[in-house]
């Protein structure tokens, strides 16, 4: 799987999960204080990995700054962007289930590299539900992504 990794900041946690899915068979595509010379600001960096998804450049993304909430709120701007801030293992399981989310955002504050793996394992071990009320919801965020798109051409 290819995914688009982002930080703010250089912190062991942010180095550590790109090690980490690098180990796990992942190509890893970086942004931010993660690659020398890129702009690290969190809007920045954070809207590049999202991007890389809807483009098709990447399978998914991991978005970091401190609390993790700016890097999902940058994430969320892209059309056709899910990005949940998980600090635990469940909510990354119920993030990829019931919400097909396909960014994570972390926090660099509160993820310790145990409970980095912990959140990872989670993630990549839950499908998308099949269930009719969940593929309503995640159809109803893709009519919303449109609607944005038609505001904002006027329409």
């Amino acid at each position: 799987m290819r995914i688009s990794v982002s930080s703010d900041m250089d912190e062991p946690v942010a180095r550590a999960l790109v090690t980490r899915l690098r180990e796990r068979g992942h190509e890893v595509m970086t942004h931010g204080a993660l690659r020398p010379g890129a702009d690290p600001q969190w809007a920045v960096c954070s809207r590049a990995a999202a991007q890389d998804v809807a483009d098709g450049r990447a399978d998914q993304a991991v978005v970091c700054c401190w609390t993790g909430t700016g890097a999902s709120i940058a994430a969320n701007k892209v059309l056709g962007i899910r990005a949940a801030l998980c600090t635990d293992a469940y909510t990354a399981d119920g993030a990829r289930r019931w919400n097909d989310a396909n960014v994570l955002a972390l926090s660099l504050r509160l993820t310790s590299e145990p409970l980095l793996t912990e959140i990872l394992d989670a993630w990549f071990a839950a499908e998308p539900s099949k269930e009719a009320d969940d593929r309503e919801n995640v159809a109803r965020i893709a009519h919303m992504d449109g609607d944005r798109t038609q505001r904002s051409q006027g329409a």
